[in-house]
């Protein structure tokens, strides 16, 4: 990032390359639709651009570049919020706690497996699904994650211990 700061374009081409799969994995688990994901994406990437100058390496580059993606998270989450009705809330929720049909004797295809994660990191509180996702995509420590969301370590570990109990309670039911 220091390289591209100073002007390097291929610098940039190389962190694109290195990240963009982590910053889209995150927005899409986070926001759970494409289009949502796909703008914080390109937003997380104009900002990037638009911060080259004042980029300071006091973090590592993933949290710093994750932090962004991350507000942008944030801001639309707290936009979002009032449009949704009490009764759509309900029916969310609903959807989230209905059983899975399965039959219990049949091993879960790849697809079936990655889709129940996805239910998963849905049903989890917003902190824990953050948390878990800037753990598991972003590959960050806890000090790391504390700094992007303003938690104590401790809060952190417990947030990444409560949401790994309930996916694993997920996979088990």
């Amino acid at each position: 990032m220091s390289a591209y700061a100073e002007g390097d374009t291929v610098a940039f081409e190389m962190l694109y390359r290195r990240h963009r799969g982590t910053v889209y994995r995150f927005a899409m688990r986070a926001l759970h639709n494409r289009a949502d994901a796909d703008e914080v994406f390109q937003e997380t990437w104009s900002r990037l651009i638009a911060a080259r100058a004042r980029y300071r390496p006091d973090a590592k580059f993933t949290t710093w570049l994750l932090q962004i993606a991350h507000n942008l998270i944030v801001d639309r989450f707290r936009r979002q919020r009032p449009a949704a009705s009490d009764e759509e809330a309900e029916a969310v929720f609903r959807q989230l706690d209905a059983p899975e049909t399965e039959q219990p004797d049949r091993v879960l295809s790849e697809f079936e497996q990655r889709r129940k994660l996805q239910l998963a990191l849905e049903d989890l509180p917003e902190e824990q699904r953050l948390a878990f996702l800037l753990r598991i995509e972003g590959g960050l420590g806890l000090e790391e994650i504390g700094e992007l969301t303003g938690a104590g370590r401790e809060t952190v570990k417990s947030r990444l211990r409560y949401a790994l109990a309930r996916i694993r309670a997920r996979f088990q039911s």
